[in-house]
């Protein structure tokens, strides 16, 4: 399929036409399920008393713009974000299991909001600053413990795993000692759940995020370009001592902004961006329809955790858990059966 040249002046973008007829069917799918978002709930709401929420009138503009609105912008937001990370880490080791969940950044951003709240009993903004902390340091262990004479995408999904096998028992370790009502909540709270989250909650999340998906749009071209070898990247003018920590930063703050508000939120950013791909036809994994995906996946999860068993909601995370671990398995076949 011929792509499409778009050009403004000096400026010019290549757009594959797949890719962009992929996310524009994406982005439809996205908003008729946040639609159906907006109408479900203890009571059924009409499209048009949707519609007319949005105008300040009917008697149902509270409960959608109050409380159902903040869920879908959440499950959209955070899925996309999760496809943005998942994209990243995948380009960086070259393989599909690649994914912030698999090799245990969830699992470190979890460690570090367990810790700032048993130690500060902080707010949100604490419980925000310990994620990323934890994601951060997590990430630099697994590179480190990784290096030999240059990173291997395989090693570093290797102690990945088995860094995210010793932090998850460290968390359970933590929750243990920690008094009763507090490891209530986090056992709660580390199922991953979109429950109860409002405008407060998301507020400090949709600041973060918006910058780190401007950041991650000045980095994708490089990004698309070190995919192709560092030796290409490299004669093409792309620092990779600079970009690779960057994107490192983007993807591991992404994660660990999603797990601040709503719990580590497992096998999104695994699933997201292989099924992004595919749908673009693309060579390496496109960090749009990988964002589209997750924002979809995750909606779609949250709507099936609130219907199955309607009028109890469950955790997000439970339905991810469930289809995810499934694709997981299969996928580990699929790749160790390709080494």
């Amino acid at each position: 399929m011929t792509p499409l040249v778009l050009r403004t002046g000096r400026l010019s973008a290549r757009i594959e036409r797949r890719t962009l007829v992929s996310s524009l069917v994406l982005i439809v799918l996205a908003l008729a399920l946040g639609l159906l978002g907006l109408c479900f709930g203890a009571t059924w709401a009409t499209p048009g008393e949707v519609f007319a929420a949005f105008t300040g009138q009917g008697d149902s503009s509270v409960v959608i713009l109050e409380w159902r609105l903040p869920r879908v912008t959440a499950a959209l937001l955070f899925g996309a974000a999760l496809g943005v990370a998942g994209a990243v880490f995948q380009n960086l080791t070259r393989n599909a299991l690649g994914s912030p969940d698999i090799i245990g950044l969830d699992a470190g951003a979890y460690t570090g909001a367990l810790l700032v709240t048993v130690l500060l009993s902080g707010g949100a903004g604490t419980l925000a600053a310990g994620s990323i902390a934890g994601g951060l340091l997590a990430a630099a262990a697994i590179y480190l413990l990784s290096w030999k004479s240059g990173i291997s995408g395989l090693r570093l999904i290797i102690i990945g795993i088995a860094m995210n096998a010793i932090l998850t028992a460290v968390n359970s370790w933590i929750v243990l000692r920690a008094e009763l009502e507090v490891a209530i909540a986090m056992t709660s709270w580390s199922a991953g759940s979109l429950n109860g989250v409002g405008w407060d909650d998301l507020g400090p999340g949709i600041a973060v995020l918006t910058v780190l998906f401007a950041l991650m749009a000045v980095l994708s071209r490089a990004m698309h370009q070190s995919v192709l070898g560092d030796e290409f990247a490299a004669s093409t003018g792309v620092d990779l001592n600079v970009l690779r920590p960057l994107v490192v930063l983007v993807g591991v703050c992404c994660t660990a902004t999603v797990t601040a508000v709503a719990g580590p939120i497992v096998f999104v950013a695994l699933a997201a961006p292989q099924i992004g791909r595919r749908l673009a036809g693309a060579a390496g994994v496109p960090f749009v329809p990988a964002a589209l995906t997750g924002a979809v996946l995750l909606l779609t999860a949250d709507l099936a955790a609130q219907m199955l068993l309607a009028p109890v909601s469950l955790p997000v995370g439970v339905m991810t858990t469930a289809v995810g671990g499934t694709y997981f398995i299969w996928l580990l076949f699929k790749e160790t059966k390709k080494s």
